[in-house]
């Protein structure tokens, strides 16, 4: 998790610090500045950010031969969904930085999806070289899934109309293994799953011709986790002699796409649209062990 939200936090910056008044509109035709500016920066995000996983992450763990390993059913795939929202909005982001450079639609599409996959995969090699972790074939096809479904709805529609997101809120688990969930916001946010949840936001608005429903508001389904404490296990004791049983959360709730809020001004227009990364807060309705609870924030 922490090197998914680096990786979008620096494409994101350096796709706002060049900032000029234009650098929100699309290039009519190929504009061999921007698209060296933007080749050298995701190139340079892309090896800068193995380099520095490499000394954080990888360099005192023990090395092996490459070798895989099955967590398809460790953290209720919490994890696997964060690989697919990472992969989608890794396509996305870089789709579209390669349109602003002026190539065409579907070039900077299929661009878009190889460096989403091939980044994503270049985690997994690096995974099957340790003893501690391994190549993991559930995360590649999370991967997989997450930038075919990128690819998928821009193939099909010619539009972005269903919507991945993110949100976080501190859970009272984080506390009981703290080692394992994070002991501050900054290391639950990537680690504690009881707190994420990620969603799909969609308006029947974009899927019915004429309709008069407006497009920028959305029904959301979220997934999230509760109770969860050990990746692959469903029950857990802490110190005390509480327990705790895993449950698997659904999620129904409102939602906006801000991409398709009604402004004309480029930068604008540019900027609000990032909002669509995270889900924001609405009353929601929570489905966990065969009951329904209610949240005034869905988080």
């Amino acid at each position: 998790m922490l090197l998914r939200w680096l990786v979008i936090s620096l494409l994101f910056l350096s796709f706002q610090t060049a900032a000029q008044r234009s650098f929100f509109s699309h290039s009519d035709s190929l504009h061999k500045g921007r698209l060296t500016g933007v080749s050298v920066g995701v190139g340079t995000v892309w090896s800068g950010s193995m380099i520095g996983l490499w000394q954080f992450w990888y360099k005192d763990a023990q090395s092996s031969g490459w070798h895989s390993f099955d967590d398809s059913r460790n953290w209720l795939q919490m994890d696997k969904a964060g690989h697919f929202y990472t992969a989608y909005k890794l396509n996305q982001l870089n789709t579209e930085l390669f349109q602003w450079s002026g190539l065409d639609d579907r070039t900077s599409l299929w661009i878009g999806s190889g460096i989403s996959f091939g980044y994503q995969a270049t985690l997994e090699i690096l995974d099957a070289r340790t003893v501690e972790w391994g190549f993991s074939w559930s995360d590649l096809i999370a991967n997989t899934v997450g930038t075919a479904g990128y690819l998928g709805q821009q193939l099909a529609w010619n539009e972005e109309r269903i919507i991945p997101k993110f949100s976080f809120a501190p859970s009272e688990f984080a506390s009981v293994r703290p080692s394992v969930l994070g002991s501050n916001f900054h290391e639950t946010l990537l680690k504690d799953y009881n707190g994420q949840t990620y969603w799909l936001s969609f308006s029947p608005g974009t899927f019915a011709k004429n309709s008069r429903f407006p497009e920028w508001l959305c029904f959301s389904l979220g997934y999230s986790a509760h109770e969860k404490l050990v990746g692959s296990e469903e029950y857990f004791v802490d110190n005390d002699g509480n327990e705790y049983f895993s449950q698997r959360e659904v999620k129904l709730s409102l939602d906006i796409d801000f991409s398709r809020i009604p402004v004309k001004r480029p930068w604008a227009k540019t900027l609000i649209k990032q909002l669509n990364y995270l889900k924001i807060p609405f009353p929601t309705m929570v489905f966990r062990n065969g009951t329904i609870v209610g949240s005034w924030t869905g988080y």
